[in-house]
């Protein structure tokens, strides 16, 4: 029985990170589709290109900083390992490949493709783990600190602040340093409207993802035993809610429309082990109307050309998350508990404030050594022929 129970964990951790690595592809497709035509290979290069070296920076350096186990030893002894052991490694790599999949978004049309993968491997590699360890292995005693201070440690159950907002803000770092897309505000200010290239492949993108998210969070329990029903419903309900709230203030615009239910989807995570479904409605709606009004504010009022949205829907949504948390997980509120309000404003702010000067740090060095951001002629004619010398439809002639 013990041996049948340990391989019913390994398939299904297993299988949730199937679910995970196919939600790479959502990312493709979900900028594919918001890019202009002349970027949509940059966009499917930078994807699969960032995973490839995620896995590098993860596998040689990340997971260790994050676990202490490493791959060093020999195949003898790697081969010995339990199965959990290693599907687990896979599991959590498609989390921190997330991070830059994230970015990529946020940084589209106009960045460099080398030193986009070497701040990938210097995510990947350090600045992830790091703060992993510290939520979800409690490395340098931090959580023992908050729940001394605050009497419960802060709560994170499948990524709000670690990988979402973590990416968000780190994105947000990126973007300030790279600037707007040339032509993409006039001389007084105003925004020059850049349609999304495929509104098809934009709604493709995020159905891959929503159908992710479910072993995303699900599966986020890591053993079998720990399946949660609550989390698949609170999951779903968020879900809706964020595309509810996208429609109704997105005024039917179909963009944010299908960004509302990953906004719902990004805040649940953080609690979904412990909302009452009803907070996970709440919780998931109040991130899609979020996401619709600082997208707005973002690209209007503050002119930070965020071509994916990326900080108001991971950054921004999962700040929400991780603090709604600390609402909603209470008692009063429906929740389990378990959870303290202060504990998880906390660590939200900790974790973001983190990757957004870290991440500053680590493009502002790259971009001294090897520029970021592509010249006005290469972006003018396009990430597609400057880098990859080939566009999505070629002219062929008959």
């Amino acid at each position: 029985m013990e041996n049948l129970v340990n391989q019913s964990n390994v398939l299904f951790v297993l299988l949730g990170a199937i679910m995970v690595l196919a939600m790479h592809a959502g990312f493709a497709f979900l900028e594919v589709g918001t890019v202009r035509e002349k970027n949509q290979v940059n966009a499917l290069a930078k994807i699969i290109a960032d995973f490839s070296i995620s896995t590098i920076a993860y596998f040689f350096i990340g997971y260790s900083l994050a676990y202490g186990m490493n791959f060093f030893d020999s195949a003898t002894v790697i081969s010995e390992k339990s199965a959990f052991e290693l599907v687990k490694f896979f599991f959590l790599l498609t989390f921190a490949a997330a991070i830059p999949a994230i970015i990529s978004g946020g940084i589209a049309e106009r960045a460099c493709f080398k030193p986009q993968l070497i701040a990938s491997f210097v995510i990947v590699g350090f600045i992830y783990p790091t703060f992993e360890g510290i939520v979800w292995n409690g490395n340098f005693s931090i959580q023992s600190v908050f729940e001394n201070l605050f009497g419960h440690e802060f709560h994170d159950f499948a990524g709000s602040i670690v990988v979402h907002g973590f990416g968000g803000w780190l994105a947000l770092s990126a973007v300030l340093i790279l600037g707007s897309r040339y032509g993409r505000y006039k001389k007084d200010g105003s925004l020059v409207a850049f349609p999304p290239s495929s509104i098809p492949f934009l709604a493709l993108g995020s159905w891959i993802l929503a159908v992710g998210w479910f072993g995303f969070n699900v599966m986020s329990a890591q053993e079998l035993s720990g399946v949660s029903g609550l989390v698949a419903v609170n999951s779903l309900m968020a879900m809706v809610g964020g595309t509810l709230a996208s429609l109704l203030v997105g005024r039917n615009d179909p963009g944010f429309l299908y960004n509302g239910p990953l906004a719902g989807l990004v805040a649940v995570c953080a609690g979904s082990d412990l909302f009452h479904p009803i907070g996970a409605l709440i919780v998931g709606s109040v991130a899609g109307a979020l996401f619709v009004m600082t997208f707005n504010m973002t690209q209007n009022k503050w002119k930070i050309d965020d071509v994916l949205g990326v900080w108001p829907l991971h950054g921004l949504c999962g700040l929400w998350g991780g603090i709604a948390a600390g609402i909603f997980g209470l008692e009063m509120f429906g929740g389990l508990g378990g959870v303290s309000f202060l504990g998880q404003l906390t660590g939200s702010v900790l974790g973001i404030s983190f990757a957004f000067i870290l991440g500053f740090v680590t493009y502002k060095i790259i971009n001294i050594f090897s520029p970021i951001r592509l010249s006005q002629e290469e972006e003018y004619n396009g990430a597609d022929i400057s880098i990859h010398k080939i566009t999505a439809t070629p002219n062929i002639d008959r």
